[in-house]
Formats: structure tokens, sequence, C-alpha cells
């Protein structure tokens, strides 16, 4: 790509010798070596058909000799002109009157840098009223400052203004004279002594530090040496004495020319970069047009590039170089040739060359386009005839620059040359890297750079159906495009053919290309010296020749091996690996937008539209933008995508994972990756799967599905149950249709499905679909709720009531007397217990049957205690469960406290026909109970014919007086009382003598005034410490 346009001829028909030129807003001014000064003027709107510079005057005689260099400084509005080793300043437009600079004598060379600065205005004494007045003033002051560096034997002078106040001058002694000066920034400054030697120049400390670089591969002089035999063309022009060529690439970054060799110098003296520029020959004049370099290189020494794959002979290889001096233009920021431009520039087909002398590269302020230079015929008959010209070179503009990168696919060159363009002249300059960047992560990718390509996406908040369509169809599905598709998919120009499209995989691919289609001709020619081989080529590589070949091809082995890269066996899994990274690090940022907008996954993951509805161009259309930015709606899709490709990649790399990524809440799109779960037998993750998505009746033939593979009852039947156990309420008709099939194949571990601990499913409609298969289960379910859950709707406790007595209706009328009693039995201990079922309710349905227990139960609950002993009684004929009747109502005080005399009286006075001998009931009950009989009206119930003898013990219980027991008792009391008094005061009165004679029983020695201590009963006196022995004795001799 040309970044340039053809030069045009701005001035031609020049007689005069000029060596210096300037270029100063609207005036481009030429010193000539007589001293006069040309001056034209510049219209930046210039129309091709009037493109030539108007001449505005001629100074005469400005000075006396040679105008060698010429500048500008705006601060004075002055033109600094060197003339005679001496630098003069003559003010704008008048020229007059002129300023020489007498500190600065015997120069050689200056440089002109200015910069906005930022002064702090010098703090001066303040009132309390003045403070914040003072403290507006002390804000920094922005300074246009200007520096006039002017390199003299052996020193250095420096010149300065501060919006146009002269300040000090200050000079400081070098070790050589600086016939170059650039600067670099406005602390740092490059001297160039000698073509070989240069120096980084502080203007802070006011030092110099010479700049070492490495050695050069080969010479010059050896490479030209070389070359003699192969062309009479390319000693022309070598024989001129080399100038000193620096130039500024940036504030931290300059480039000097040494042996051939471009070099990147830093701030720092050292090189900033590892990579160099190789010339053909040393450039006889470089310049800068950000980003560009711009370099004069002799006839002779520049292919000119042959057709490829033709057969090149020896003679075809010497008139395969330029005859007449090139102006190449390199890129500084990958450092390959981007245009080459041969004298004459405007000729398009010329017959006879004629060479000149390319000089004066003058780039317009700030380094920007165009660019001046001066050429001058070689031929002295041409000269003085034709006189020299001014050619302007003008920059194409940055976006066509770009596009054509773009289109060319060299997204990584593209890249840098859009960073160095100001915003001011690109207004697009941000959505225009945005795509760029994204083109070149798709360059990356195709190229196997997986984690750098995807990291590139994420910073760029790129749509995540685009990513996931860099993949096949067993990760993205319907989203996956084909390769030809990416480039396009990202905002990209229609694919080019592979064999013209230069490869974007990488940097280096990038200039292996570049250097083949631009610069192959000087290869072709060494390779087919070597008859063949490369051998002979290689060696020439490596000689003073090598440095004709392209910089990037140092090797004919690597030269010879330029194809395309094949991907890595394991690229499909590394770039998987890469994708599983990049939907991870988007997945919980999704879930958090979403869940800042009140949508959260586990509510309302299964109401979201599903992806499959949504077309290739809705989804590939969702904005590249920030999860901030983004609608709910799309939030969602992207949300859904991520899942769905995540799913797939897990199924893929890793499928031991997928298990706990199913069992947790998430946006996947269950069409896209149910069928590769079936396919894979993952049959427990597309539970899970549909679990999550609420897609119950899927998940349910599923199972019942996979159970019939099962033999064991418990494998067949548990998945389901326990997949069952866990729907709420709002799934009860799934849980009711789907539990038939279990209750069919075995009732007990169905039931199960209906004591889930972890949801509660709505009673009365299991109890009613439970009855409607059996009223055994609906018993069993209502047995449940009342005594684990502990019901208290007495609805429930009717309902299993009148179970009880249907069943044991049923039961009794099928004859089935086991399933009787069983039943009969709950419901005798359920009428007992419960107290929340209508008892009145139930007896009604129980009066008209023979469940006489049953009955007199309820006439218990009823309070209708005499009806219900009656039952017991006449139609039980059990007389100890009517007793046990009765000591469980027997309270005493209360309503139930004559209940036993009710049954006596039922005993002896029947109310209805009855052939039993109620007698003995009657007198067992009188013995047993008869405290809690009434002695009156027992005596008066008991017939004529009962013996005393019989009722002797309750006759002996009724007659006792509770008045004569309690005396006897307090008198004995007494009198116990008074017997241990009088014991008392006996022991107490006793006493013992102890005399000087008295000797201890125990030790045998004598008292004395020795503590002692009195053994009861009979006052045996012993030592005090003889106690315990003595004690002991009299126990043994009273056993």
């Amino acid at each position: 790509m040309a970044p340039f346009i053809a030069p045009k001829v701005v001035v031609s028909g020049l007689k005069e010798k000029f060596d210096s030129l300037t270029v100063q807003a609207d005036r481009l001014y030429l010193g000539s070596s007589a001293g006069n000064l040309h001056v034209y003027s510049l219209n930046e709107n210039t129309q091709e058909s009037s493109d030539k510079l108007e001449l505005v005057e001629v100074k005469k005689s400005l000075v006396r000799r040679t105008i060698e260099q010429l500048g500008f400084i705006k601060d004075v509005n002055s033109l600094v002109v060197l003339s005679e080793a001496t630098v003069t300043l003559f003010p704008l437009p008048s020229f007059s009157p002129p300023t020489p600079l007498v500190k600065a004598k015997a120069a050689f060379s200056f440089a002109i840098h200015s910069s906005i600065q930022s002064t702090q205005a010098d703090p001066a004494p303040q009132t309390p009223g003045e403070s914040e007045f003072i403290n507006k003033r002390l804000q920094p002051i922005p300074t246009l400052v200007t520096q006039l560096l002017v390199g003299c034997r052996r020193k250095v002078v420096i010149y300065s203004w501060k919006d146009g106040e002269p300040q000090e001058v200050k000079e400081t002694p070098l070790p050589h004279s600086a016939r170059v000066i650039t600067f670099l920034n406005k602390d740092t400054a490059c001297f160039a002594y000698s073509p070989t030697e240069y120096a980084i120049f502080s203007l802070t400390t006011m030092t110099a530090v010479d700049i070492v670089t490495p050695l050069p591969v080969t010479g010059s002089g050896t490479a030209m040496t070389a070359l003699t035999g192969l062309t009479g063309y390319m000693t022309l022009g070598l024989g001129a004495k080399a100038k000193p060529a620096v130039v500024q690439i940036g504030d931290s970054e300059l480039l000097i020319a040494k042996d051939g060799e471009g070099l990147f110098i830093g701030a720092d003296g050292r090189t900033s970069r590892p990579a160099t520029i190789e010339w053909p020959a040393p450039p006889e004049e470089i310049a800068f047009v950000k980003p560009y370099i711009f370099s004069v290189l002799p006839a002779g020494t520049v292919s000119t590039q042959p057709v490829e794959n033709s057969p090149t002979t020896v003679a075809q290889a010497q008139s395969s170089f330029n005859s007449t001096a090139v102006v190449q233009i390199r890129s500084s920021l990958s450092l390959q040739t981007s245009q080459t431009i041969p004298f004459p520039f405007n000729a398009s087909e010329p017959t006879v060359l004629q060479n000149a002398t390319i000089r004066l590269l003058t780039s317009s302020a700030s380094a920007k386009s165009p660019l001046y230079l001066l050429t001058t015929p070689t031929d002295k008959a041409a000269a003085l005839s034709e006189g020299s010209s001014i050619w302007s070179f003008s920059m194409r503009p940055w976006s066509e620059q770009l596009d054509e990168l773009v289109l060319a696919g060299q997204y990584s060159d593209a890249l840098d040359l859009l960073e160095t363009i100001d915003e001011g002249l690109l207004s697009d300059k941000g959505q225009r890297r945005i795509r760029i960047r994204a083109l070149n992560a798709v360059s990356q990718f195709r190229a196997s750079k997986f984690d750098t390509a995807i990291d590139t996406f994420n910073e760029l908040d790129f749509n995540p159906a685009k990513v996931v369509a860099l993949y096949p169809d067993s990760v993205a599905g319907r989203l996956s495009v084909s390769q030809d598709g990416w480039i396009p998919l990202y905002g990209g120009p229609a694919p080019v053919e592979e064999d013209t499209a230069p490869s974007v995989a990488s940097h280096e691919s990038d200039k292996e290309k570049s250097s083949q289609s631009h610069e192959r001709s000087a290869t072709d020619i060494f390779d087919s010296i070597a008859s063949g081989t490369g051998s002979v080529g290689g060696r020439l590589r490596r000689t003073g020749l090598g440095m004709f070949l392209p910089a990037g091809q140092k090797d004919d082995d690597t030269a010879s091996i330029i194809t395309k890269r094949k991907p890595l066996p394991d690229d499909h899994h590394r770039s998987i690996e890469t994708l599983v990274r990049y939907l991870a690090d988007r997945r919980p940022k999704l879930r958090a937008a979403l869940e800042a907008v009140n949508i959260t996954t586990e509510s309302q993951s299964h109401l979201a539209s599903p992806l499959s509805e949504a077309s290739l161009d809705e989804l590939f259309a969702l904005p590249n933008a920030p999860l901030s930015a983004l609608t709910p709606e799309q939030l969602l899709r992207f949300a859904q995508i991520v899942d769905t490709a995540l799913y797939k990649s897990y199924l893929i790399i890793r499928p031991a994972l997928l298990g706990s990524l199913c069992r947790i809440a998430n946006w996947c799109e269950v069409s896209e990756v149910e069928e590769d779960l079936r396919a894979r037998k993952k049959y427990a993750e597309l539970r899970d799967l549909y679990n999550g998505k609420k897609m119950h009746a899927k998940a349910l033939d599923l199972l019942k599905e996979l159970s019939v593979n099962e033999t064991d009852m418990e494998d067949k039947l548990d998945p389901s149950i326990r997949y069952l156990q866990k729907l709420g309420p709002e799934h009860l008709d799934q849980v009711l249709k789907y539990s038939r099939w279990i209750i069919d194949l075995d009732r007990d571990m169905a039931f199960q499905i209906f004591t889930s601990e972890d949801v509660e499913l709505p009673r009365q409609r299991v109890a009613d679909y439970l009855e409607s298969i059996d009223p055994k289960l609906c018993a069993r379910y209502l047995e449940y709720i009342i005594s684990d859950r502990q019901e208290g709707q007495p609805a429930f406790h009717d309902r299993l009531a009148e179970l009880y007595l249907s069943m044991t209706l049923t039961a009794k009328k099928q004859k089935d007397e086991k399933t009787r009693k069983e039943v009969y039995g709950k419901l005798l201990k359920f009428v007992s217990s419960n107290d929340h079922f209508a008892v009145d309710h139930l007896y009604g349905s129980l009066s008209s049957t023979d469940l006489y227990e049953a009955r007199a139960v309820l006439l218990g609950r009823l309070g209708r205690h005499d009806q219900a002993l009656e039952t017991y009684v006449y139609r039980l004929q059990d007389y100890l469960k009517a007793e046990e009747y009765c000591k469980r109502i027997y309270k005493v005080g209360s309503e139930t406290g004559g209940v036993f005399l009710t049954l006596l009286r039922i005993y002896l006075l029947p109310t209805v026909q009855t052939t039993s001998d109620l007698l003995q009931p009657a007198l067992g009950l009188i013995s047993r109970h008869g405290p809690r009989l009434d002695a009156v009206e027992t005596l008066q119930l008991l017939p004529p014919l009962v013996t005393t003898d019989d009722i002797r013990a309750f006759l002996i219980e009724a007659l006792r007086a509770p008045v004569f027991d309690a005396q006897v008792i307090r008198q004995i009391s007494k009198s116990r009382n008074e017997q241990l008094a009088r014991r008392l005061m006996v022991l107490q009165s006793k006493r013992v003598k102890v005399t000087d004679s008295r000797i201890c029983p125990q030790c045998h020695k004598r008292l004395g005034n020795s503590v002692i201590a009195v053994h009861a009963p009979r006052g045996e006196v012993t030592h005090y410490q003889c106690r315990e022995p003595f004690s002991r004795r009299l126990n043994d001799l009273r056993r």
C-alpha cells in the first residue's frame, strides 16, 4: 500500500544552488549558496490545476555567503539563518534589523524546540483578606518556551525565550563539534559528531553521553565491492562523503543512520528497539513524516522488483536495480518498506532516465505532511538548462490508508498506524479501533493465538454470539460460521484469495509477506546464481552482499519455507479451553447485570423466550457494548448464548464437570444440547438440565424411559420418586400424573412421593387422588399428615374416621376378618384418642351398625356415659372394658364422680332383658372400687340375699371413722417424742472424772492434762488421738 500520492513539482527551473529549506506556516524559505533567500507562499487548498508555489519575494544578499541552515522562532517571529559559521536572527517580515548571536561563534548547526510549559508564580507576602486572590494567582501558568541549541566548535550554546522574553544564555563544552542537532524533547537532544559518532545531550544537567551502538554485521564498503561486478550503476553516487543523519521519531525515540543501518535510540542513549532498519547503502538523507521514515538511497542500490517466478540471469540481475536515486518510505511501526519512488518521480514509462541528487528533505511543522525536497540533475548540462526542482510529497487521507491495510489483512499494522493518529484528524477513531482490534483478534484466532484473541474480545465487550461463531457446530451449533465468513461477520471486507492476501497470523509473517512481495528480486538473483541449491545464496547472505537482501530473510532455509501455519493437533482442544475461560468470565458478570434489573436465573430462566426463536441476524446484530449499556432483553440473549456454549464446551473437554453446571440455575438453550447429552448418555446431566428449566414432564419421561432397563425395583423407581418429591404444589398435576405408574408397581415406595420433607403438596387434592385409587392409600396418607405433620383441620380427621368406618364395613361385607379387625382397631383407637373429628356426625353414621364398642366410645365422648356403659354391659357383655371406661373418665368432684355407682346400678338394676348373671360383676366392682362408691346408695342397691361376708371389706372400709384414726396417730406420736426426750436427758446428765491416776484404756498411759475423748454409752475416756482405735475395738467386742 502506498501511503503517499504521486509527488508533484511545486517549484521548477531553479537556477541557483540551494543549500537550505524550511517551512513555516504558509511560507516556504529557500536559502541559496549565494546568500539569497527565496520566499514562496503555500496554499493548503491548492488544486491540481494550479499546484505551483508562488514566489513572494527574493531577498538578495541576505547574507554574504551560503545559507547553510534555516529555522524559525515563533516567540520572536524571526527567521534563524546559519551562514559563515554565524547564527543570525532576521525578524519577519522586514528581515531587519538582523541580530547575530555573538556568543555562538564558529557554529556548525542549530536546532529549535518550542513547547508549552507550566510555571509557578513566586508567592508574595499576603494579608488574610488577599489569601483567596493570591491562591488563584499561584495556579500554574502556561508559558511558551523556545530553546535554540547552537552547535559550535567543541561546545554548545543554548538560547531560550519564555513568552518572547529572552533568558540567560548558557553554554557548555563538548568533546567534539556537533555537526547535526535534533531535539528529542524539551530536556533532551541528540548530537551527531560524525556519520558514526552520536551523543545524547541533557539540557537539565548540561552533559553529553555518547551513544554506544552494536557493531554492524557487514560494512557498506564490503557490500559495494561485492556488487561491483553485477551492475554498472551500483557505484553511482557512492563516492560522496557520507553525512551524519539523525531524525526525531517521537518524544522518547530518535533514529540514527550508521553504517547503512538505522538504529532507534531512546532518551537514555541506548537502543530502544531490538529491530533495526537495514538499508542497502547508507542513506544520503533521512526525514520523518509521522509515522513514516523517508530515506534517500543512491542509484544502483534498490531493486526494481522483477516479475515473480520468472527465471533471472546474471545480465538481468545487473539491470534489476534502479539506475537513479530512490526515495524509500518505511513505516516506523513495522519497519517494512511501504513505498519506493525512484527519480524522476512523475515518469510513468521513461525511455532514458537522468539521475539527480535529492537533498533537503523537509517536513512541515511537527513532522506532518507534506514533505518537500530538492532535486538537481547530476548532469551539468541538464542542471544548467532545467535547473533544480522542489517536489511535494502529500500523504493520502488516514481513512484510506487504514482501509487499505484492513483490505490487505494487515490488521496489526493498521492498529499501530491508528494509534499514531490524533483524534482531531480522524473523527471515527474510536469506532475504527474497536473494529480493527476485533479483526486482528479474528486473525490471531485463525493463527491459533486463541488466548490473545479471546482477551481482545473480552476487553472490547464483544457480542458473545460472534465470538462463539468462530467455533465449529459441535460448540456453536447454528451460530457457527465458516472461516470465509469470519472477517465479514466482524465488519471487515469480503475475503480475498489465499495466494494474494498477506498472512496476518503474526507480525513476523507480515514482515515475511511484505518482504516477499516488495523485495523479492534481490533474493531471486542470489538464489538463481546458486544453481538452484540455495546454499550459495545462503553463503552470499552471510557476506557483504547480505545487506542488499530483504531484512526479514537472512537465511535461505527459512526464506524457502514460507507456508501457511498448520494447526497443531490439539488446537481444537486449546481453542475450546480458551472459550471456556472467556465464557466463565462473562457468566458471573451477566448474572450480576441481570440481577441489577431484577431478573434471576432461578425464577425466570424457564420463562425467557427460547434462543431458537431468535434468528441468526438478530443474534449477530446484538451490540458490542458494556453490559451496563444493554437492555434486559439483550442481556437475556447474551446469557443464553454464553450458557449454551459453555454447556457444549464442557461436553467436549470437561464432561466430568458437566453435572455441576447442570445442577445450578442457568440460561442454557435445552434444544441445543439435549440431543448431544442423549448421544453421550449423559442422562443425569440431562435430567438436571430439564429440572433447572422447569421442564419436568421431559425429565420424568426420561426417568420412566430409563427405568425400563432396571430389574431391581428400588433402582427402577427410586430416581422418579426422588424427582417427584422435589416438585412443589405448582406442579401438582404432573406429580399426580407421573406417580400413577409408580403406584401401580409398588404402593409402599410410591407413598414416599407424598411424604416429602422438601415440599408441601395440597393435602385435599392428594387425598382425593389417593382415594380414587385406593381408600387404604388415602387413609395411610391421612394418618401421616395427622400424626407426623400435626394436621389440625377437622375435615381431614372426619375423613379419616369415615374411611375407617367404610373400610371396616367393606371388609365385613367381604368377610375379610383380618382386614376388618385391623381397620376396626384403628377406628377404635382413633375415636378414643382424637379430639378433632365431629363425634356426633360419626355417631350418626355408626348408630345403624353393630359396631357397639365404637358406639360406646362415641357415646362416652358425647357425655352419655350411662348409655355407653349399658352398651358395654348389655351389648358387649365386656365387664372389664366397662370398668376400664369408668376408671378412665372418673374424676372426684366432677359430673363423672358417680360413674362407678352408675355402673353398679346398671349391674343390679338392668333396663333390658338379659340372661347374664350381673351380681358377680357388681360384687367385684364393690370390692375393687368401694372407696369410690357411696356407701348408703350402694347398700340400698344390693339385693337382700347378699350376705355381710360378701361385702365385709367394703363395710370395714365404709365404717372406718377418719377422726378416730387421726387422734390415735397423734397420741402415739406424742408418746414417742416424750420417750426420746427422757433418753436424751439421761445421756446429757452423765459425767466423767479424770484424775492424775486415770489410765487410757487404749494406750495404757496416764491421761494427765491431755486432750481427751469420752465414749458413749458407758463413758470410757481415752486420749483424743486414741479415740478411733478404741472405737474400732469397742465395735469389734460388740459384734
